[in-house]
């Protein structure tokens, strides 16, 4: 397989220093948030960024599942990522909730599509097994 695109981003000083991408779209300082002892400073950090990813990711996989499946995505919908960071023994792993919200559409059908949608998101597959993620439907 080859690749149909590919991100290049720059960090520099862990978590309390700066990140960038090589083609200059985002340029980021990063703070320590003061849950993990940081000084909770005005930067992002690697968990937010990987929950704006992960959520856009995902609405934009579940556009095309429910494509797919001939089901009308309702206007207003929205997908929100949490991502928590926890210790697992020495090292740390993330966990994941992502949370659906279908104005309109039958319960049911929303988590049946979220679902779906766990196994094709490029986000979720590169995780599963990994991360601890659970689906739901506000």
């Amino acid at each position: 397989m080859s690749n149909l695109y590919t991100a290049e981003a720059v960090a520099t000083g862990g978590r309390a220093g700066k990140t960038r991408s090589t083609d200059g779209r985002m340029d980021l300082d990063l703070s320590v948030p003061a849950a993990i002892g940081g000084d909770d400073g005005p930067g992002t950090n690697p968990e937010q960024l990987f929950a704006l990813g992960y959520a856009a990711c995902f609405q934009g996989a579940l556009a095309v599942v429910a494509r797919r499946q001939k089901i009308e995505i309702p206007e207003g919908s929205t997908v929100t990522a949490r991502v928590g960071l926890e210790r697992a023994g020495l090292a740390f792993a993330l966990n994941v909730e992502l949370v659906g919200s279908f104005p309109g559409l039958e319960r049911e059908q929303a988590q049946a599509l979220m679902d779906a949608t766990y196994n094709v998101c490029p986000y979720s597959v590169a995780t599963k097994g990994n991360v601890e993620t659970t689906l739901t439907v506000a």
